[in-house]
């Protein structure tokens, strides 16, 4: 029902994904701001319990056989890349401000999402199948999560070594 709704209305779909980056933006932003890396790094571990339960608990399909598909797409593309895009974003975004390393965030998010797809690969059980495209997309969000991180940080840094030379 819900794939079916986000299929019709594939162009509201991706608008809100963007609105939804310029949102978690924001909201990092203001955080670190605010110095509430507490609640940063609760958004981190929401994040990453949705990462975890929509990737690894079973979901009743059969598996057809299939180990691994191996494909790349163009990010952005289709629902499905997009969606996979949005997967890892936010806890990249949100850990990578929290801790101000965004850079081994962003490290630990591709390999989240590499691990991910091996345990898919070789748990049948799940009824998940791995896909070199889901972690490429992955990864992408993961990049452009702590690419956003990394700029808050950096004008954070750059406000803070204002204040204090004036």
């Amino acid at each position: 029902m819900i794939s079916t709704f986000l299929v019709e209305h594939a162009p509201l779909v991706r608008v809100a994904f963007w609105v939804g980056v310029t949102v978690a933006a924001g909201l990092a932003w203001a955080l670190h701001r605010l110095r509430l890396r507490g609640v940063m790094l609760g958004l981190s571990g929401l994040s990453f319990i949705a990462v975890v339960v929509l990737t690894l608990l079973p979901d009743g399909a059969r598996p057809d056989g299939v180990a691994c598909t191996v494909q790349f797409s163009v990010p952005f593309q289709g629902l499905d890349t997009l969606a996979n895009v949005a997967m890892l974003l936010p806890l990249a975004l949100f850990l990578g401000t929290a801790t101000n390393r965004p850079l081994s965030v962003l490290a630990g998010a591709v390999a989240l999402s590499a691990v991910i797809e091996v345990v898919q690969a070789l748990a049948p059980v799940l009824g998940r199948r791995c896909d070199t495209n889901d972690w490429f997309m992955n990864s992408v969000g993961a990049v452009l999560g702590a690419a956003m991180a990394l700029a808050i940080c950096a004008i954070d840094r750059r406000r803070r070594a204002a204040s204090v030379s004036a």
